[in-house]
Parts: C-alpha cells; structure tokens; sequence
C-alpha cells in the first residue's frame, strides 16, 4: 500500500478536503491523526476512516491557539512516535466580501490568524519533530489566492501568498535535513467553505465556473491526488513547490 504505517496529521479533517484526504490516506494504508476545531465533523470523519480499518486518533484543535497546536503536536508524537506527513489544511474565509478600503477588522483578524499564523505554528512545531527524525513531508494548502488577486478578498489572498512564501522558506532551510515542504493551490472546489461562499452570493456560481478553462469546479479528489503525490516518497526530489490545481485558470 502506497503509505502504508506513514503516520499523516491532518488539520481541518472535519470536512472538505482534510476529510477527502484522510478516507485517502487511510485507503492507502496511513495511519491518522486527525485534528479540527469542529468536534462534530472530526468524529464523522473519524467514524469513516475507522470504517477503512484504519489506525486514527482525533485532536480538537484551534489553529490560531499556540498552545493549543503545542500540546496537540506533541500528542500526536507520544501517541504515534512519529510524524511522517502533515498536511496543513486548516482555513476559514472572510465572513464579508468589501474592497480593501472597507475590509472589516474582524475579517482581518481572523482570517490571518487561521490561514497564516495558524500554518506558522503547525510549521513550527511540525518541524521539531521531522528534524529530530531526519525525514518528513509537509504539505501546506494555499489557494490561487496566493498566485494572484481576488477583489474583496484581501485578507484570504494575503494569508494564502503568505503560505506559499512560509513554504518556500521552511523548503530551503529544511531540506538538509531530509524535510520537504510544498504547497497546493486549489482553485474554487466543491466544498463547504464553498457552498458558505455561494449562499451569500448565488450569482457566483455561474459566474466563476466560466473562469475555469475545463469548465467546472474542482473536487475534493483533485486536490487529494496533487497532495499525495506531493507527500510520496517517489516525489523526493521536490520541494518548495506551489502546485495550482485549478483547471487552468492561472495560465
């Protein structure tokens, strides 16, 4: 099995694209700690990955609380004994879409602390244990968000070109150390934090669709395959690379 005994920790596993690849990395034979601040979805998520057999342990876990991803990461070190691949997903979008001259503080606030410094802290902690290891796979969700602009959507696209830069930074120090890190960029995909989009813009939804050249929106299994190859050891010749999986919008 592809990723057979890798121990995977997932942040955001409620729902989405954490969920997508947990059933994924559990199909393939990983073992999964899984973490979100959605007790509820966690479980559900939980309750399909043990369905597979799979070994998983859940965290409750607030990205933006330091301490909170502290005590979770080294849970998962005591638990497991290592940690092969962290996949950074965790993200939430602006509650608002206003131009930068009207952005809400709040948005800002929040956004930043789950999109940018959440990954900083995962990143951080993370990167204590795969160095004590020597080896390690980090793969951080960006968005084409951090490739280019969305209007009314200044704090998600700087958190996301944030991301994308923090990869790049962790790729080049770590890499001598056996650690790769590198960032997906997913177009719009079929989500929950999508529907949420659409549910207050309907017009949206025919609307962005034409903007992606094959003509529909991502889905989560997308956006899987991109992070497992990623993740792959056969992969081990990549690092500090922004993958856009978007249909070819960005070209």
């Amino acid at each position: 099995m592809r990723f057979k005994d890798q121990v995977v920790f997932i942040t955001g596993a409620a729902s989405g694209i954490g969920r997508a690849a947990a059933i994924q990395y559990a199909k393939d034979g990983a073992l999964l700690a899984l973490s979100d601040w959605n007790a509820t979805g966690l479980e559900e998520t939980k309750g399909l990955v043990a369905a597979l057999s799979a070994k998983v342990q859940t965290y409750q876990l607030d990205v933006s609380n330091y301490d909170q991803v502290k005590s979770v990461i080294q849970s998962v070190q005591t638990d497991f004994g290592k940690i092969d691949i962290a996949l950074n997903n965790a993200g939430i979008g602006a509650k608002n879409a206003f131009r930068t001259g009207e952005h809400t503080l709040e948005d800002w606030d929040r956004v930043i602390a789950v999109n940018q410094t959440g990954v900083f802290y995962c990143m951080k902690e993370e990167l204590v244990i795969m160095k004590e290891q020597g080896s390690g796979a980090i793969v951080n969700i960006a968005s084409i968000a951090g490739l280019k602009a969305l209007p009314r959507q200044i704090a998600y696209v700087a958190s996301k070109h944030a991301v994308i830069g923090m990869t790049k930074t962790a790729a080049l120090e770590y890499a001598k150390y056996g650690i790769r890190a590198n960032a997906v960029c997913p177009v719009f995909t079929n989500s929950p934090m999508l529907e949420e989009m659409f549910s207050v813009r309907e017009d949206l939804r025919e609307k962005l669709v034409h903007t992606i050249p094959v003509g529909r929106y991502g889905e989560t299994s997308d956006i899987v395959n991109a992070i497992q190859w990623l993740s792959d050891p056969q992969s081990s010749f990549i690092t500090g690379l922004s993958v856009p999986v978007d249909g070819g919008q960005t070209a």
